[in-house]
């Protein structure tokens, strides 16, 4: 291997025979190989190197320190062939295996992998140096655990069965102890670097496991072992100034950490009693990259101008709905930094208090006190509020003072859980509101979901089955001349083809014709017909439109809306 590869360079003329010569005395004396052996003794750069082998066999280069590898991938070759040949697989498409190597001539390795594997094996080039970081980091568990985890007896940590009582003395010292803090902070920080929204703790029967959740899709990161169980997720607790001692009830609390000199990252955590253990979940609130221009969060033009003309009136209602995740708080908080002004007086009720606003009163619910929305809601109404934001409308105490509030020269900006804007109407009928007072009351009803954005490094068209697009909803005609993108995964997206979400949106203005049908009990099909002979986009079709700008793929529109 070395052989050809020295060939290929001098034919090239990146090295002189004296450079070969001196490198293969270097591997000689210290052993290696010969493209490290040449980087190191600084006879040629490594990208020089990388770049020649690229021409010579017509194979695309890899930024490997970019790529996140998926463990099932990691899992198909072993340790021993990826330290023999010096290689890394990347990637899995189909029977494909993807492998990155420093020098595609070995063509013994290439055929091992393709015996011990039972897959087609494509290569693609990467440097020496970030093959040798990637086995560290993929293969070298204690790269990732054990380092982390240092001279930690793992005596010392016994698995609790949870029936007994455990010795809170012996708990408090392992929390304490640096590896497991390690281990804590850098499943925090790993979570902001492949900016993951949400961290999922969860302990099994005989497993423990660490999921991310990118992109709005849940990936594993990792399995610490179930020894450290009880340990981590005290350390948890305690980050979070909870109660360590109390297993049995859910808790929730919230850690702040310091990240650099300007930048602060929160993460709001819940603690859930499950059979095996407490489950943890962290939401990361990133104020950094809380997007708060209304023109850049997906709307079309006609919906962001509904929707702007519903936020200026000086009252009235206007409601956001949505599953969990689904960025209502994104949307309310622009809706809120828009209105932010300093002639008016802004009080919001939230539960939790995600981002903390300049300008605006932002009152935290504690329901075991009696602080819950209903409580917050009358309060602020003797505080002589202009705009009031209510977290969620749960109950018909809450909506009915939401809604009397909006009938009495307030603005009021509220979320509930329901699938689309028209079944609002009927959300707060079920409550027991009074339809004339929600046909009086509501200006304008908002229903999102996020689906995954193509990633913008690997975007490139594709064919898609006119019968596909006319499945989902879309007009034959204009089906036969859409052009659709898909992402085709590169190390920006870590192979996915997504990188980021966009906002599909379903904006419905009460319009007069829409009040009537409220007052005479109308379904929420026939609300919904009326509001779209009206000139509103569903969910669905506001899919389609993304669609069709190439910012989504017809997958992520079926996974994220329903058929109108």
């Amino acid at each position: 291997m070395s052989k050809k590869l020295g060939e290929m360079l001098l034919r090239e003329n990146l090295i002189t025979q004296d450079a070969l010569k001196k490198a293969h005395e270097e591997v000689a004396k210290g052993g290696g190989r010969l493209g490290e052996a040449l980087v190191k003794l600084k006879l040629i750069k490594e990208e020089t190197l990388v770049a020649a082998l690229s021409r010579q066999y017509g194979i695309p280069p890899v930024d490997l320190p970019s790529y996140d590898v998926d463990p099932d991938v990691i899992r198909l070759v072993s340790e021993d062939l990826v330290h023999k040949y010096h290689l890394i697989p990347i990637n899995r498409v189909g029977s494909t295996l993807i492998v990155a190597v420093e020098d595609p001539s070995n063509m013994f390795a290439i055929d091992d992998i393709k015996f011990l594997t039972g897959y087609n094996v494509e290569v693609v080039l990467a440097a020496p140096s970030a093959i040798k970081a990637a086995i560290d980091k993929y293969y070298d568990q204690s790269a990732t655990l054990m380092d982390v985890m240092g001279d930690l007896d793992m005596g010392e940590l016994e698995v609790v069965d949870e029936s007994e009582e455990i010795d809170m003395r012996d708990l408090e010292k392992a929390v304490d102890d640096a590896p497991v803090v390690k281990l804590v902070n850098m499943i925090l920080m790993n979570a902001i670097k492949k900016g993951a929204s949400d961290i999922h703790i969860e302990p099994y029967e005989k497993s423990f496991r660490v999921r991310y959740r990118v992109d709005g899709i849940l990936y594993e990161e990792m399995k610490p072992p179930m020894k450290l169980k009880n340990a981590i997720t005290s350390r948890i607790k305690i980050m979070s100034q909870l109660d360590i001692a109390e297993r049995r009830l859910p808790q929730d609390g919230r850690i702040k950490l310091k990240l650099g000199r300007d930048q602060d990252m929160d993460y709001r955590v819940s603690v859930l009693p499950t059979l095996f253990g407490e489950k943890i979940v962290l939401r990361l609130l990133d104020k950094s990259n809380l997007q708060l221009d209304m023109t850049k969060l997906g709307f079309e033009p006609k919906a962001l101008k509904d929707f702007k003309d519903a936020i200026y009136k000086p009252f009235g209602m206007v409601l956001v709905t949505g599953p969990t995740g689904s960025g209502k708080t994104t949307t309310l908080y622009s809706a809120l930094s828009e209105l932010n002004t300093i002639d008016t007086n802004i009080s919001t009720a939230e539960d939790p208090v995600e981002f903390n606003l300049m300008g605006i009163n932002q009152v935290q619910m504690h329901d075991e006190i009696g602080l819950n929305f209903a409580a917050s809601l009358r309060s602020f109404l003797r505080q002589d509020p202009d705009i009031i934001m209510v977290g969620e409308i749960r109950d018909f105490e809450t909506a009915e003072i939401g809604i009397k509030a909006a009938l009495t020269g307030h603005l009021v900006l509220s979320t509930l859980h329901t699938n689309d804007a028209p079944s609002t109407i009927n959300r707060l009928l079920n409550m027991g509101v009074e339809p004339f007072l929600v046909a009086s009351a509501t200006n304008l009803i908002l229903a999102q979901r996020l689906a995954r954005r193509i990633c913008k490094d690997c975007k490139q068209p594709v064919d898609i089955p006119i019968q596909g697009l006319i499945d989902i909803g879309v007009d034959p005609e204009r089906a036969a001349n859409m052009k659709c993108m898909h992402g085709a995964g590169c190390p920006t997206c870590n192979g996915t083809g997504y990188k980021g979400r966009v906002a599909l949106y379903e904006v419905m203005t009460i319009t007069n014709e829409l009040k009537d049908l409220i007052l005479n009990g109308a379904s929420s099909m026939e609300i919904k017909e009326a509001a779209i002979r009206g000139g509103m986009n569903s969910l669905r079709m506001s899919g389609i439109n993304k669609i069709e700008e190439g910012m989504t793929t017809l997958d992520e529109v079926v996974r994220t809306t329903a058929h109108d």
